[in-house]
């Protein structure tokens, strides 16, 4: 086996083998013809990959908060059910358990990927007396400008899961977004070098990059990881592409325009997250080559879970949305109450606007997890999903990976 890769320090050490049924080692056949693959289209890589020891975040899990209680409203407005299905299955419901359990009212809308009704929603909700207000805006520019009504009404805004730069906002709560994509970047090599692959070429698809700055900051993570092994001949970005919007139905088309240009000529995927990810599975599937492509993903969805499973997708980031809603429900509960956030334990640090240096914003960031074959009973044993749930329809394949 080629060993073309070095870890990222930032990353950490880790010791790759080749573990279970469906390992990224694949068949006996696969192992023997491994050691000398090359880059072009797949050849010897497997889509499958098991990673005893994978990437671990930089980023440090936060000490518990007090849990408190406060009364009064909090609003709290989710993008879109489109761009993934973390929204509806655990943010929703997470944050409502959370705030009416610290005595709250909480009102929890989807603006359904329109600023219009965004907007709307705001306006109700600030008209309506809230004492904090949660978004996760569709865009910057229209997350700015409900934050600019909110902070005119005395309203404090914490910014969910995505920033607004440019924005009034004084939090944000979300992952380390630039940790996560260096986890995909780097797992995708250490999957790569596993199977052997020699100078391996590899696509980018970027998730919303013209509307997300957690897409840029994906991006910027995973290039911080691929570009100095670019540089010194390891592997080859050959394409990148951005799936405009996050919009699932961008995604494919955007693929197979990227492989096209490439001449089919590729090895590995970067591919945003778990929808993205099945966009170009079907892609990769259509010309002979699902299951034989290294391919990343992000959200431990059902569909990415079970394209893991298969063989078709190499690996997922799993954000256990639990930490981020209790975090973003605990600083809500601590600001309703008119309780300093330091004093509800929970640790902020400065976050740099770079498109208003005079906005001053705290955050807390939360660390990510690779999830590969060889781990997903840790999204199981997190609560966020059920083994009946993942494996509808697969239950032969979870077996084989002792998944139950």
């Amino acid at each position: 086996m080629s060993s073309f890769i070095r870890r990222a320090a930032l990353i950490g050490a880790a010791v790759t083998l080749c573990v279970g049924p469906l390992a990224a080692c694949g068949s006996d056949d696969d192992d023997k013809a491994g050691d000398g693959g090359s880059g072009g289209g797949g050849g010897d890589i497997t889509g499958a990959c098991s990673l005893d020891s994978p990437p671990v975040s930089a980023a440090e899990k936060p000490a518990e908060g007090k849990a408190g209680t406060a009364s009064g409203k909090v609003g709290v407005i989710l993008p879109d059910t489109t761009s993934s299905t973390r929204y509806e299955t655990y943010d929703a419901p997470l944050l409502k358990s959370a705030l009416s359990e610290a005595g709250l009212t909480p009102d929890i809308q989807n603006a359904q990927g329109d600023i219009n009704k965004f907007a709307s929603l705001a306006q109700n909700m600030i008209g309506a007396g809230v004492k904090v207000l949660i978004i996760d805006s569709i865009d910057a520019a229209s997350g700015a400008g409900v934050e600019k009504q909110a902070d005119a009404a005395g309203v404090p805004v914490i910014d969910y899961d995505r920033v607004n730069l440019g924005g009034t906002a004084p939090y944000y709560v979300s992952f380390d977004n630039e940790d996560v994509g260096k986890l995909q970047a780097q797992t995708l090599v250490d999957c790569l070098d596993k199977s052997g692959a020699d100078k391996p070429n590899i696509i980018m698809m970027n998730g919303g990059t013209d509307v997300d700055n957690n897409a840029v900051l994906f991006s910027k993570g995973a290039h911080s990881v691929l570009d100095p092994l670019q540089k010194e001949g390891k592997l080859t970005i050959t394409q990148e592409a951005t799936v405009k919007g996050w919009k699932v139905e961008n995604a494919a088309p955007t693929f197979q325009q990227a492989f096209t240009a490439d001449g089919g000529d590729v090895d590995g995927v970067l591919a945003a997250n778990d929808d993205i990810a099945n966009a170009v599975i079907g892609v990769l599937k259509t010309n002979g080559l699902d299951g034989k492509v290294v391919v990343t993903g992000q959200d431990a969805g059902v569909q990415g879970l079970q394209n893991i499973i298969t063989g078709t997708q190499s690996m997922t980031v799993f954000k256990d949305v639990k930490l981020e809603a209790t975090a973003a429900a605990q600083l809500a509960i601590a600001l309703a109450a008119g309780t300093d956030p330091a004093e509800a334990g929970l640790t902020l640090a400065p976050f740099e606007d770079p498109e208003a240096p005079s906005h001053k914003l705290e955050a807390l960031l939360l660390p990510a997890q690779v999830i590969t074959q060889a781990n997903i009973s840790d999204v199981i044993d997190a609560g966020a999903l059920k083994a009946d749930e993942i494996c509808q329809g697969i239950e032969d394949d979870c077996k084989k990976l002792g998944i139950s």
